[in-house]
């Protein structure tokens, strides 16, 4: 069959490829810290104005979160007023001037070299400017790529996303590893030179992804709330085929009459479960188990615990989301969801048991790869998947920046709260999140909509019901 009746696939990909690099520098810019945190440390800690502590140098090291959260809570207004395209090309630009910032905090300002307090809040500021990139993509990607793709492919599409998230953590710890070749992560030149590097690498991959962005179309969707039919016909024609597109188009239109409807239009219901989604995301606990992971590869007696564990569960991830990728639309949202959680379940009840029982070796390392292996089948991608379509389209950008602001606030509590959890009591840390997997299941099988095959537009129809 022709291009004109089946779309062309090829051109499809190539957005979405482009689409993707935004999920891959999300995963850049929050990986980047743990290669150049030791080296930042000794640097700061030479100040002579004030005291570098750790409660500062925890601060210096997760800043970008606050950005995280902002980037989040504005990305629906700035879809809606920007557009999908040209929020996600001020993304790259945050991630630019961050990568630079970060890289040479004393830009115009102060003393190169020399530690200072000002410094170091220059320093911070960067850093959440590159969060609020972070923030803006981690919403904006998975939106741009469910309005573009036809509803039989929209899951795999959209779990790339998550992959190019992951496989951005691993690029960076590679890119970590060579810049600091045969030197100690809190040497001389690690405080000098080192951490500097690390943050100006990104730079690299976000002018590309904003140059990229020049050569891809506005969303069919977007294109129809501000009135441009003519252009989002030839664009759903492009992807879709001439016969499918006119469906299509009218579909859109009939569920973008209102452009003005409020964010509980379809009532509460819709909007508590996109949340719901992004907080049990975080408060499985897959942050700390995965912090945990190299003390238990270390308590296994694996030499060099840490190195080798960031490899297997880098592996582990890839590996595991591409199970997604690749059965997200043969076998459903929930039912992936559903198996994944008891699945994090066991794991995690198997790390606290081993805990109590003072259990070493394989057990506690396989317990932590299942959960790792299980969340990256289910949550990792599938939330993403979920909070992109499930929306109506008159509210999606709204809906959506609520529901990612929640996953960043609570990625933050999980984070700052496990420490102390774990000193109480390592059996009762994954003891709960344990019993919140088998909540998030519960959930999913009451509440949750299936999604697979559905339009955006079915979707309206759904919860205007």
């Amino acid at each position: 069959m022709s291009d004109a009746e089946n779309g062309n696939k090829l051109y499809l990909y190539a957005i979405t490829l482009v689409a993707v690099l935004g999920g891959l520098l999300f995963g850049y810019d929050t990986a980047v810290i743990s290669g150049a945190e030791k080296g930042l440390e000794v640097f700061f800690s030479r100040a002579t104005d004030f005291e570098y502590n750790k409660l500062l140098h925890g601060l210096a090291s997760s800043s970008a979160l606050i950005g995280c959260v902002l980037g989040g809570a504005i990305s629906g207004m700035l879809a809606s007023r920007l557009g999908r395209r040209n929020s996600l090309r001020l993304a790259a630009v945050l991630f630019f001037l961050s990568a630079l910032g970060s890289y040479r905090p004393e830009f115009l300002f102060f003393e190169k070299g020399v530690p200072t307090f000002e410094l170091f809040v220059a320093f911070n500021l960067y850093r959440i400017l590159g969060g609020i990139g972070v923030g803006l993509a981690s919403a904006v990607c998975p939106m741009y790529i469910a309005e573009i793709a036809p509803s039989n492919i929209r899951g795999t599409l959209v779990s790339w996303n998550q992959f190019a998230i992951i496989f951005g953590m691993l690029v960076v710890y590679f890119v970590n590893y060579l810049i600091l070749g045969g030197h100690d992560a809190a040497d001389e030149w690690s405080a000098t030179v080192g951490w500097r590097q690390m943050f100006v690498s990104e730079a690299w991959p976000a002018a590309l992804f904003g140059i990229l962005l020049f050569f891809v179309p506005r969303t069919p969707r977007y294109l129809v709330l501000i009135q441009q039919e003519t252009k989002a016909l030839d664009i759903l024609t492009r992807i879709n085929g001439a016969s499918k597109a006119g469906e299509i188009l009218s579909e859109i239109r009939d569920t973008l009459k209102e452009k003005t409807e409020k964010i509980f239009t379809y009532g509460v219901t819709v909007i508590i479960i996109g949340i719901l989604l992004s907080v049990f995301q975080q408060a499985i606990g897959i942050n700390a188990v995965l912090y945990y992971a190299p003390r238990i590869f270390e308590s296994a007696g694996a030499e060099g615990g840490g190195m080798m564990q960031t490899v297997i569960m880098g592996v582990v991830n890839i590996t595991f989301t591409l199970v997604a990728i690749f059965t997200v639309d043969r076998f459903g949202r929930k039912p992936l969801l559903i198996i994944g959680s008891i699945g994090m379940a066991a794991g995690a009840f198997a790390v606290a048991v081993s805990d109590h029982l003072g259990l070493q070796g394989l057990i506690p390392v396989l317990s932590v790869i299942i959960y790792a292996a299980f969340f990256m089948m289910s949550w990792g991608p599938i939330c993403w998947v979920l909070i992109s379509e499930i929306f109506p389209n008159t509210i999606r950008g709204q809906a959506i920046a609520i529901a990612v602001a929640f996953q960043w606030i609570f990625n933050y509590i999980v984070s700052s709260t496990f420490p102390a959890l774990y000193v109480f009591s390592p059996m009762v840390a994954y003891g709960l999140y344990g019993t919140i997997c088998l909540g998030a299941a519960f959930f999913v099988w009451k509440w949750v909509p299936e999604t697979k095959g559905k339009t955006l537009e079915d979707m309206t129809r759904l919860w205007r019901k």
